[in-house]
């Protein structure tokens, strides 16, 4: 997140080697039954599937390692962890880095890191994620690479990507999108002009020098700047980029919600299910607040066995306005992802 205003308190799990996971009980559901609790409206929000444990988070991002354990990464401290065995029940883990990189005081007197992205390529585990403070550009993306993802495991490779006051976008919220043609992509952003991209070496994981355009995906030209968080997925030959909007941690008076838009180019453009260009204020809601779920955004998509799920934080309003672990399916029936 950006953000203007930030807690302490993000990003695929893409497919990873090891056995299938079994289906639990927050989504053991017949799959007719499951098509019939799609909401008929957009205003029709479902609530977080069932989730128990150590659920406080923020931004969170969730694998699963070959030994069939969950791995939720989160922005806090040396960046939080989580594990659960069947996706249900989380426990707190120790953070990804026991001693933080000397590296990051250049972006935050804290420091912390925020926002992680975790993924499993090239038989390694990646984790890029963001150093910065409070409503600042003065904002840094780095990269970690492990051979096993667990805490304490992670090599740091250093700065992948920067921004600062003179800069029209900020560095942070990274995803790493790894294409059917075998290129890398690293989408980031916050507030000012909005969603970015880079071409990233799959041997580095860094910028390739070879292409050194910063494309636009998403933007809210007129009105509040707030877009962040992206997240791409590649489902039925459309790039879909997801994105959070308007205003996180504040507690129960957040505004985040998470939109979507799709195009037939990984650079875009992005338009929402209206044709509205997502430079251009577009974007088809997925989840806004409803009830006691106040802000739902930080949001990664991971695809598991039973389907895609979307991974994301909300305030819960029944507790101070605490950040909070929400997970739900995604249907993608329609041509759009709607969550239940």
């Amino acid at each position: 997140m950006s953000r203007t205003s930030r807690t302490t308190s993000r990003r695929t799990a893409r497919r990873t080697p090891g056995r299938t996971p079994r289906r639990t009980t927050l989504l053991a559901i017949p799959a007719a039954i499951l098509l019939a609790l799609v909401p008929s409206t957009a205003s029709a929000y479902p609530n977080p599937g069932r989730v128990t444990g150590d659920i406080v988070t923020h931004d969170p991002t969730m694998i699963r390692t070959s030994s069939g354990q969950y791995l939720l990464y989160a922005t806090g401290g040396g960046i939080s962890s989580k594990t659960s065995g069947d996706r249900t029940a989380f426990r707190n883990g120790n953070d990804a880095f026991s001693s933080r990189p000397g590296w990051w005081r250049n972006y935050s007197s804290v420091p912390e890191a925020w926002a992680p992205d975790i993924s499993y390529h090239g038989g390694k585990y990646l984790m890029y994620y963001s150093v910065s403070s409070f409503g600042s550009q003065n904002s840094a993306i780095g990269l970690a690479t492990s051979t096993t993802g667990q805490p304490g495991s992670w090599t740091d490779q250093g700065v992948v990507y920067t921004s600062s006051s003179s800069t029209d976008y900020n560095a942070i919220d990274p995803n790493l999108f790894v294409n059917d043609d075998g290129k890398w992509w690293l989408s980031f952003g916050s507030w000012w002009t909005g969603i970015k991209m880079i071409q990233i070496n799959p041997s580095t994981g860094k910028q390739l020098s070879s292409n050194t355009t910063r494309y636009s995906l998403a933007s809210r030209p007129t009105g509040t700047k707030a877009v962040e968080a992206p997240y791409i997925v590649k489902r039925n030959g459309y790039y879909y980029l997801f994105a959070s909007y308007d205003t996180c941690c504040a507690g129960t008076s957040s505004t985040y919600k998470v939109k979507v838009g799709r195009a037939t180019s990984i650079t875009g453009p992005y338009r929402d299910k209206n044709g509205v260009a997502m430079m251009n204020n577009g974007g088809t809601p997925v989840l806004e607040s409803h009830g006691r779920y106040i802000g739902p955004g930080g949001q990664s998509i991971m695809n598991d066995a039973d389907g895609d799920l979307i991974v994301y934080h909300y305030y819960d309003g029944q507790d101070n306005g605490t950040p909070k672990l929400g997970v739900n399916l995604l249907n993608w029936s329609s041509g759009w992802p709607v969550a239940y």
